[in-house]
């Protein structure tokens, strides 16, 4: 939940930080993109030194010091920052030197980035740890644990978006990532305390240790070679990861062109006072918090009758392509600078959060079912791989929102409004769905 609060709230503030005073929309775009590729191709080797040399906990220690670290290198580059815009989306003034606070900034990233590795991929396989491998009750363990993740994520904009600056002050986000490093900073202290008494299972057994050096002949015996069932199961997982690609491409716009979108063709005007851009942020993490135990409790009231967890994912990448065709309608024959309702944005997050629910915990259930153990945390950072791809692509497609007097192509396509920019996840979702679904029968019997 901290981690979560942390790195929602950088979140939050960090494109509207950057445009504020040292980047174009589109150079903003594109570091966005290149940051949370970054946060998830990390876990990848997160992964790799805690099942092999450090485990889980200290993995995760690590990984909490270094994101503090980063939250207080971003507190200062905010605090070494000049105006060097004269009017809102004016170009940046060459004459202001921003050079310490830019290198603060990409230092800063650079240690989230380490951090988000390290601790990411480790405290999902604990929650894993906790169930026996094949236990069913994983896919509501991980819902529940996704809607404490959730609240973190909620509550962060919500406080961290108290101070947005602006190109006029764009020194006033320190206070936002200085908010984010002591909550990352008092949640390691409470994990170092109380590591022993809660990281157990029900048997009394300690998760998250660092696995004893084995002698050579019982190394031999417990690092055999990984069967025939194995290296299927890891298959499905890499397969069902191509398809997540596409989903977080999409689902990622959040940070990017949807807060450029609720900041500039928004109404954010209720009675006189205008929300904060950055508390558009907390509805999908409010919609998460609200529906994950409605969700929970609806598959498994559905008894025999519940869908197998490929086809959830499948539903969950349709759930996302519906969300952005309700968009694509509200803002049609919209002009650039004119502001439309709320409700669009609000509703395009109610049904892409209903197929978050349908897709990610269940996926980080898969992928605890389908490890081999002694490559559990590794198999989840391929997972979160994918998301590292799919980051990089959303920050690419990102470059594509329409600006006034351009137009951008897509595979030689147009892009002249904010309609078409938003079809382009409409389709993009909607087939891998399909595909997923066709697919189906073939995984499950994979999965066997």
């Amino acid at each position: 939940m901290s981690e979560r609060f942390s790195y929602y709230g950088m979140r939050a503030l960090l494109t509207l930080y950057m445009v504020a005073a040292l980047f174009t929309m589109t150079r903003a775009s594109e570091v966005y993109g290149t940051f949370t590729s970054l946060v998830y191709l990390t876990p990848l080797i997160g992964g790799y030194i805690a099942d092999r040399y450090w485990g889980n906990r200290r993995s995760i220690l690590t990984g909490g010091i270094c994101m503090a670290i980063g939250q207080f290198l971003m507190f200062l580059s905010a605090c070494f920052i000049q105006p060097s815009i004269q009017v809102e989306g004016g170009a940046i003034d060459p004459s202001v030197d921003n050079t310490l606070a830019l290198w603060l900034m990409v230092s800063g990233l650079g240690m989230l980035v380490i951090g988000n590795g390290l601790f990411k991929p480790n405290i999902a396989t604990m929650v894993g740890d906790l169930y026996p491998q094949d236990d069913r009750r994983k896919d509501a363990a991980f819902t529940i644990f996704y809607m404490g993740v959730n609240i973190g994520a909620l509550l962060a904009p919500l406080v961290c978006g108290l101070f947005e600056g602006s190109f006029q002050d764009p020194g006033r986000f320190r206070w936002g990532f200085l908010i984010a490093c002591i909550v990352i900073s008092l949640s390691m202290i409470i994990f170092w305390t109380f590591k022993n008494r809660f990281l157990v299972t029900p048997d009394g057994r300690q998760i998250g240790l660092a696995k004893p050096k084995a002698s050579p002949i019982e190394g031999g015996r417990e690092e055999g070679l990984l069967t025939r069932s194995d290296y299927i199961h890891m298959l499905v997982i890499v397969i069902l990861a191509v398809f997540v690609i596409f989903f977080w491409a999409a689902y990622e716009q959040a940070g990017s062109s949807l807060t450029y979108f609720a900041d500039k063709q928004t109404d954010k005007t209720f009675f006189g006072w205008e929300m904060p851009t950055s508390w558009f942020q907390t509805f999908p993490a409010f919609f998460c918090v609200a529906l994950a135990p409605v969700m929970n409790w609806m598959w498994q009231k559905m008894g025999r009758f519940e869908p197998h967890s490929i086809q959830k994912l499948a539903i969950g990448l349709a759930l996302l392509s519906l969300a952005y065709l309700v968009i694509a309608f509200g803002v049609k024959d919209v002009e650039p600078g004119i502001k439309v309702s709320i409700l669009w944005i609000i509703s395009l997050y109610f049904i892409q959060v209903l197929g978050e629910l349908s897709l990610s915990p269940i996926g980080l259930s898969l992928v605890s079912r389908l490890s081999p153990k002694k490559f559990a945390s590794l198999m989840m950072g391929i997972w979160y791989l994918s998301t590292s791809v799919s980051n990089f692509a959303a920050g690419k497609l990102a470059t594509l929102y329409p600006e006034e007097g351009q137009t951008k192509y897509l595979l030689g396509i147009p892009i002249t409004d904010l309609h078409d920019f938003f079809l382009i996840f409409v389709v993009m979702s909607a087939v891998a769905s399909i595909i997923l679904f066709c697919l189906c029968p073939l995984l499950k019997k994979m999965m066997k």
